[in-house]
């Protein structure tokens, strides 16, 4: 005689790691609103106000009224959403995680700000205008690494890219005298690094990490041998390129808080806005992305159809390059006029961190970098604000920040099957 076992339907049970899932970040915002309470809420002066700019100063937007909210009482309102939260997730579940993680980020920056600003006035719409241009470069870095790994190949050399590309930019603006054919020779540059880059990956099978580190190492070290022997004894004839100006379109540019952020920017900005779109479409709506995405996934199945492997990738990693060119140009041309010595400052890197909480997507990878912008110009702003933190500290915040999300997404985050792995026709 045999006996025979049921199992419950799945969907009566709530899986383990769902229910570990939904205690611990319940956990996490009921500790938030205790954090903030005890950071921020004890700390903040009852009776006072903070204000909350909203025009920037020099813009064509239609002036409204700044947000004026009592400092103290907003710090324990943003404490006790947290804590409501926390406790209905534990409870009930939310089924968003986004929404949780937005909860938590949320009243966390809010009531941060709140204490920050308190008896003192905060320019909002300036802060998310410079998170916005700040987050160029990132964006632009991110968007070089999603074209060359989607296609399998990794380009941890962007930061090397980006900064020759700088250099080239601002030396070739300033003899010339022209910003357009300094930008022009920054493409030029990031493309013909990312060529060689793909030539020794993808002919010699070189390992990909490698290269990119040596792209890194050569960028840094060539940049900073020219500056220090050649453009800081001729500042003037080589060193001195000037900027694209401010690009104002009509009518949008009047828009409150958006049109000072979206539509008065440079020509660099809105050409990263346009590649994100751009390539977006591409790779998923062109037969170029399908080949792209087959080639990174399962070259071998792409090849046996007649795509040629080795061709994508060369187009991919040349065209990520020309990208991180554009990038570099933002630094120098696009931002102040002049090259600084490491003037990237490791955007290259971050923004190998948005492609991956970007989840290898344009628009992903351009969310995420705008995380990583704010992050930047908070810890400008609240120095500004002459905060009672140590100027290092802030200084670390974008550096923070890409840590975080790379130890809590990394795991999650699913690469190309055939990402970093060269192929053998």
């Amino acid at each position: 005689m045999t006996t025979t076992t049921t199992t419950p339907p799945v969907g009566h049970v709530i899986p383990i790691s769902t229910r570990k899932s939904q205690t611990l970040y319940g956990f996490v915002l009921i500790g938030v609103g205790l954090l903030i309470f005890l950071l921020f809420g004890l700390d903040t002066e009852a009776g006072v106000t903070t204000t909350f700019g909203m025009n920037l100063v020099g813009s064509e937007a239609v002036t409204i009224p700044n947000i004026i909210v009592p400092s103290q009482a907003t710090v324990f309102l943003m404490a006790a959403v947290a804590v409501f939260i926390g406790a209905f997730h534990l409870s009930r579940g939310i089924r968003s995680l986004g929404v949780v993680l937005g909860v938590i980020a949320l009243t966390f920056i809010i009531a941060f700000l709140t204490w920050a600003a308190q008896d003192k006035s905060f320019n909002l719409t300036g802060m998310i205008s410079s998170s916005f241009v700040r987050a160029t470069p990132i964006a632009l870095a991110a968007l070089c690494g999603v074209v060359s790994e989607r296609a399998g190949v990794i380009n941890i050399g962007i930061e090397g890219i980006m900064l020759l590309s700088a250099q080239v930019a601002v030396v070739a603006a300033t003899v010339t005298q022209n910003l357009w054919i300094g930008l022009l020779m920054a493409i030029l540059a990031g493309a013909l690094i990312a060529a060689l880059h793909a030539f020794l990956v993808i002919r010699f099978k070189v390992d990909q990490i490698v290269s990119g580190v040596a792209i890194n190492i050569v960028g840094a070290g060539t940049t900073s041998f020219i500056s220090s022997r050649f453009l800081e004894r001729a500042t003037d004839t080589l060193n001195n390129s000037g900027t694209f100006p401010i690009i104002k379109i009509p009518l949008l540019s009047k828009i409150p808080v958006l049109g000072p952020t979206l539509f008065e920017n440079n020509i660099i900005v809105y050409l990263m806005v346009f590649l994100v779109i751009a390539l977006h479409l591409m790779l998923f709506r062109t037969p170029w992305g399908l080949r792209t995405r087959a080639v990174g996934e399962h070259p071998k199945a792409a090849d046996t159809l007649g795509v040629n492997v080795h061709l994508v990738r060369y187009i991919n990693v040349i065209l990520g390059g020309m990208i991180a060119g554009i990038g570099g140009a933002y630094f120098t041309i696009g931002s102040v006029g002049r090259f600084d010595e490491i003037m990237t400052a490791g955007k290259g890197f971050i923004g190998l961190a948005a492609m991956i909480f970007g989840k290898w997507n344009p628009i992903g990878a351009f969310a995420s970098s705008l995380i990583f912008g704010f992050a930047d110009s908070l810890q400008v702003k609240l120095q500004i604000l002459r905060v009672p933190i140590p100027s290092e500290f802030l200084l670390m915040a974008p550096y923070i920040v890409t840590m975080i999300i790379l130890t809590g997404v990394v795991g999650r985050a699913i690469p190309p099957a055939a990402d970093g792995q060269p192929y053998e026709k």
